[in-house]
C-alpha cells in the first residue's frame, strides 16, 4: 500500500470516528430551555395553560406555578419522567393523546425533549416567564403581497388581486377549480346574491344574448344601485343587531316604533355610508357635538336587547343584563369574540378577563334609554289621505251638531267641545259634551251614535318617536366587578376601557365614552375589526368565510383557510374607507366568486368540503328569501321599500299560543311586500321564517344555520300562502297559454328557475298535466261549477315547478 493510500485511509477512519464521537456528544448534550423547551410550550399548551388562561387550574408560564400543577395535582416531579402526569399526558394511547386537545399529539421527538428535561431536573431559568403566542387575528394588520407566481387560464382568468390569491393556494394543494359558471346561472347568482330577488325573464335572456365584455360588470352596477340592495344587505345587519318588533319574555311587549332603526338601516346601506361611520353612529350617535335626529336613530342598534315589561320585576337585575348583551354583543359584532365568557370569571380560552369585561360594561352603563322624535314624508301624507276620506262626514255632522246647540253658549264653552271631540278616546266621553247641547230634542241620540263611530275611525296624526340612546348625564352610575356574575355582589371599582391584549383607548376626555369606544374600533392599530367585517362580506357572497365563525375569532374559532387572503381583503376594505359596495363589486367581478357550484368530490378527494373555494357553494337562500322569490315568481311582490312591518295572515292555533296575540292581518297589496318587514314577535315569531331557520333575535346572529327537513318540504308544499303564489302563475299561464302547455312550462322555469325547461323536463311536465287534467275532470262535480279543469291541472304544475328543490336554491 503507498503512503498516499495509507494517508487517505486514515483520514476516513478519523471522519468517521470524529462523526460518532460528535454524534455521541449530541445525544449527551443537556437539554436548553429556552432552545429545545419553551419552543413546545409555547406552541401546544400555553394557549391554554397561562398566566391568564389556567384551565384545569394549570399554569405552565413558570417554574412554579408549574411545579404547583393544577386540579389533577403535580404534573412535574424533577428528576423522575415515570412520576411526572405531564408525559402521561402527551403521550399518546392508541394514536390519540389527551393533551394538547383537539391537535394531533406531539411527535415522539417532542415528547422526548420532555422526558430528558425532567429527567435533567427540569431546569427553569430564574425569574423567566412564557407568554403564550399571539393569537392569530391579534397579530397586526400588514398587507401581504399578492401572489405572481399564477397562471391565468381560460377556465379561470386571473382578473384582480382575490383571484390569485385563490390560484396560489389552488396549486400548492395541487386542486384544479371549477369551470366558470353558466350566464343564466351567474345572473341568477348575482340577483339573489345583492338584492335577493330573481331576475325576470326578458333580463335574463338579455344578458345571455349580451356577449359584452362589460355587459356583466353593468348589471352588478345596477344592482348594487338598486334600493333592493339595502333590503337585502340590511337584513343580514339586522341578524346581528337582534332587530325584533316586541321585547320579549312572558310580556312581549310591542315595539311599535322601532321600525324607524330597520329603514335607517336600509337607507344608511342604500347610501353606502362608510362602514366605520355606519358603526360609530349606531353605537354613539348621540355623543356627536350636533347629532342629527337619524344619528340618534341610528343608536337603536342597542334598544333592540330584550327588555322585561313584567310589573313587579327587578328593574336593576333586567337593566344590568341589558348592559351585559351589549356588551357581548359589540364583542361579536366587531371584534369577533366571545366577551360573554368573562362575565362571571375570566374567559377561559381568550385573553380577556373578567375586569376587562366589566371595562367594557362601564361604557354602557350611563346610557339611558329614550325615544326621538322622527317625521317621515309618507306618514303624513298618508294622514292627509285618510283625513280626505273622513273629514266630509265629520263636517256634516259638525253642521247636524249646531241644530241641538244651546242658544247661549259661550266661545269659552265651543272651545271647550273642540277639546273634547278631539280628545276622544271611548264613547262615554260624548256624555261629556250633554250640558252644551238640547240632548232631550229628537235625534240626539242617533246624531251622538253616528259621531261616537265617527271619532272611533278618526285618522291619528303621526307621532313617531324611535327608541334610542342618550347619555345620562347627571346621577352617573359607578361601575363594579360583579362577583362571580352577581349583579348586586359588587367588587372592584373599574373605568370605561378595552382589553390590554389590543390597542390602548385614546379618550377625548379625562374619561372615556362610547364615541370614544366606537373610533378605537376603527383605529389603524386595530387589526380584528377588519378582518371580522370582510370576513362577513366574504361569508354571505359564498356561502362560508375564509374564517368559518364569524363571530368567534379567538382561541376556540377556526383559523383562517385563507390567511393571506383575508388580510388583504382586510387592508383593502380600509383602502377603500371602509365601503360595502366597493368590496362586494371586487369580490364578484372576481373569477372565483363566478365559478360553478357543481361538485364532484371524486374528482377532487383532498377537499371535499371546499375549503380552498375551488369551486363556488350551493346553498338554500334564507327564509325571507324563500318567501320572497315566490312573490316575485307569481308577480304578486309589493316592491314598497321601508315602513312599518307588516302581519300576512296567521292561522287561528298560533295566535291562540299562550296569551292572546293580537294579529290584524295586512289588507291589500302590503300584505305581500318582502319577508324582512314581516312583524317579529319573539314570543311568537311568524311560523314560517322559523321553519326556514329565521333567528330567534334573542342574541346576535353573524351566520343562520341551514338546516333540512321535511317540514320545510311539507310548508312549501302545502302553506297557504305558497299555494296562493302557485295559483297565481298557473292562473296567469292558464289565461297566457291556454292549451300551448310547452310554452306555459318553458316561460315558468324562466319565472322560477331563470332557464329554459330540458327536453326530459318538459316532456315530464307535459306528462303530468295531462295526468292531472284527467284527474280534475274527472273529479269536477255539478257542486262545483266554478272549477275548470285546465286551470286546475296548470295551477298544480306551477305548484309542482316552485316545489323544486332548484327554486329555492342559489346555485
Amino acid at each position: 500500500m503507498t503512503d498516499s493510500r495509507i494517508r487517505t485511509t486514515l483520514v476516513t477512519l478519523l471522519s468517521c470516528l470524529c462523526l460518532l464521537a460528535g454524534s455521541r456528544f449530541c445525544a449527551a448534550e443537556p437539554v436548553d430551555f429556552r432552545r429545545d423547551v419553551a419552543p413546545l410550550l409555547k406552541q401546544h399548551c400555553l394557549v391554554c395553560h397561562n398566566k391568564r388562561i389556567r384551565q384545569g387550574e394549570l399554569s405552565l408560564h413558570s417554574l412554579q406555578a408549574t411545579l404547583h400543577g393544577g386540579e389533577s395535582g403535580q404534573v412535574v416531579d424533577p428528576g423522575d419522567p415515570e412520576a411526572s402526569y405531564l408525559l402521561d399526558l402527551i403521550t399518546p394511547s392508541e394514536g390519540v393523546a389527551e393533551m394538547p386537545r383537539e391537535a394531533p399529539p406531539l411527535s415522539e421527538k417532542e415528547q422526548a425533549v420532555f422526558r430528558r428535561w425532567i429527567k435533567a431536573g427540569a431546569p427553569w431559568p430564574d425569574k423567566l416567564e412564557l407568554e403564550p403566542p399571539l393569537l392569530w387575528s391579534l397579530k397586526p394588520l400588514t398587507r401581504p403581497a399578492v401572489p405572481t407566481d399564477v397562471k391565468s387560464t381560460a377556465e379561470f382568468p386571473i382578473r384582480n388581486s382575490i383571484d390569485a390569491f385563490i390560484a396560489s393556494r389552488l396549486q400548492q394543494a395541487g386542486v384544479p377549480p371549477a369551470p366558470p359558471a353558466d350566464r343564466r346561472t351567474l345572473i341568477r347568482r348575482l340577483y339573489l346574491d345583492l338584492v335577493g330577488l330573481l331576475p325576470s325573464p326578458e333580463e335574463v335572456e338579455a344578458f345571455v344574448a349580451n356577449t359584452d365584455s362589460q355587459a356583466y360588470e353593468r348589471h352588478v352596477d345596477k344592482l348594487l344601485a338598486s334600493p333592493h340592495f339595502g333590503e337585502r344587505w340590511g337584513r343580514y345587519w339586522l341578524d346581528m343587531a337582534r332587530y325584533a318588533d316586541s321585547s320579549g319574555y312572558l310580556g312581549d311587549s310591542m315595539r311599535p316604533h322601532v321600525w324607524v332603526y330597520r329603514e335607517w338601516v336600509i337607507d344608511a346601506i342604500n347610501e353606502d355610508i362608510p362602514f366605520d361611520q355606519f358603526s360609530i353612529e349606531q353605537l354613539a350617535g348621540d355623543l356627536f357635538e350636533k347629532p342629527t335626529v337619524n344619528q340618534k336613530v341610528a343608536t337603536g342598534f342597542h334598544r333592540n336587547t330584550l327588555k322585561n315589561t313584567e310589573a313587579g320585576v327587578d328593574l336593576e337585575l333586567y337593566r344590568t343584563k341589558e348592559i351585559v348583551d351589549r356588551v357581548n354583543t359589540t364583542g361579536m359584532v366587531w371584534l369577533g369574540l366571545t366577551f360573554g365568557c368573562a362575565e362571571c370569571h375570566d374567559h377561559k380560552h381568550d385573553p380577556i378577563s373578567q375586569n376587562e369585561f366589566y371595562q367594557l360594561y362601564s361604557f354602557f352603563n350611563n346610557a339611558n334609554e329614550t325615544t326621538v322624535k322622527v317625521q317621515r314624508d309618507w306618514e303624513e301624507q298618508e294622514y292627509q289621505q285618510a283625513l280626505v276620506g273622513w273629514q266630509p262626514d265629520y263636517d256634516r255632522c259638525q253642521t247636524e251638531l249646531k241644530a241641538f246647540e244651546n242658544a247661549d253658549l259661550t266661545e269659552k264653552q265651543r272651545t271647550e267641545i273642540d277639546k273634547i271631540l278631539k280628545g276622544y278616546k271611548r264613547s262615554s266621553d260624548l256624555k261629556k259634551l250633554e250640558p252644551f247641547y238640547q240632548t232631550k230634542k229628537e235625534g240626539w241620540d242617533q246624531l251622538s251614535a253616528r259621531l261616537g263611530k265617527l271619532l272611533s275611525t278618526q285618522p291619528k296624526a303621526p307621532s313617531t318617536r324611535a327608541p334610542v340612546f342618550a347619555e345620562r348625564t347627571k346621577d352617573r352610575r359607578e361601575t363594579f366587578v360583579h362577583v362571580r356574575g352577581v349583579y348586586n355582589r359588587p367588587g372592584d371599582k373599574v373605568s370605561p376601557g378595552t382589553p390590554s391584549v389590543l390597542p390602548d383607548l385614546q379618550s377625548r376626555q379625562q374619561t372615556p365614552d362610547r364615541l370614544d369606544l366606537a373610533q378605537w374600533l376603527f383605529r389603524e392599530e386595530n387589526p380584528l375589526t377588519p378582518r371580522v367585517s370582510v370576513n362577513r362580506i366574504w361569508q354571505h357572497l359564498f356561502g362560508r368565510g375564509i374564517v368559518s365563525t364569524p363571530n368567534d375569532f379567538g382561541t376556540k374559532g377556526a383559523t383562517p383557510t385563507h390567511p393571506l387572503l383575508l388580510d388583504w381583503l382586510a387592508s383593502e376594505y380600509r383602502q377603500r374607507d371602509w365601503s360595502r359596495k366597493a368590496m362586494i363589486k371586487l369580490i364578484v367581478m372576481s373569477s372565483a366568486y363566478q365559478m360553478s357550484s357543481a361538485a364532484n368530490a371524486r374528482d377532487v378527494p383532498q377537499d371535499v368540503n371546499n375549503l380552498l373555494f375551488w369551486r363556488q357553494n350551493s346553498f338554500r337562500v334564507e327564509a325571507e328569501i324563500v318567501r320572497d322569490i315566490h312573490l316575485t315568481a307569481s308577480g304578486l311582490l309589493d316592491r314598497t321599500i321601508g315602513r312599518k312591518g307588516i302581519r300576512p295572515p296567521l292561522p287561528a292555533f298560533v295566535t291562540d299560543v299562550g296569551r292572546s296575540v293580537k294579529w290584524p292581518a295586512t289588507q291589500g297589496s302590503a300584505r305581500y311586500r318582502r319577508g324582512m318587514y314581516i312583524v317579529f314577535k319573539r314570543t311568537v315569531p311568524f311560523p314560517m321564517l322559523m321553519t326556514f331557520d329565521a333567528p330567534d333575535a334573542t342574541v346576535s346572529c353573524s351566520r343562520r344555520e341551514r338546516s333540512n327537513t321535511p317540514l320545510q318540504a311539507l310548508t312549501l308544499l302545502n302553506s297557504p300562502m305558497f299555494f296562493e303564489c302557485a295559483e297565481v302563475l298557473g292562473k296567469q299561464m292558464q289565461e297566457k297559454y291556454a292549451d300551448n302547455i310547452s310554452a306555459a312550462i318553458q316561460e315558468m322555469y324562466l319565472r322560477c328557475l331563470s332557464r329554459p325547461a330540458s327536453e326530459p323536463e318538459a316532456v315530464a311536465l307535459q306528462s303530468a298535466w295531462s295526468d292531472l287534467l284527467h284527474l280534475a275532470e274527472a273529479t269536477q262535480t255539478d257542486a262545483k261549477p266554478q272549477q275548470k279543469p285546465a286551470e286546475t291541472s296548470m295551477v298544480q304544475l306551477a305548484r309542482i315547478i316552485m316545489n323544486l328543490d332548484e327554486f329555492v336554491t342559489r346555485d
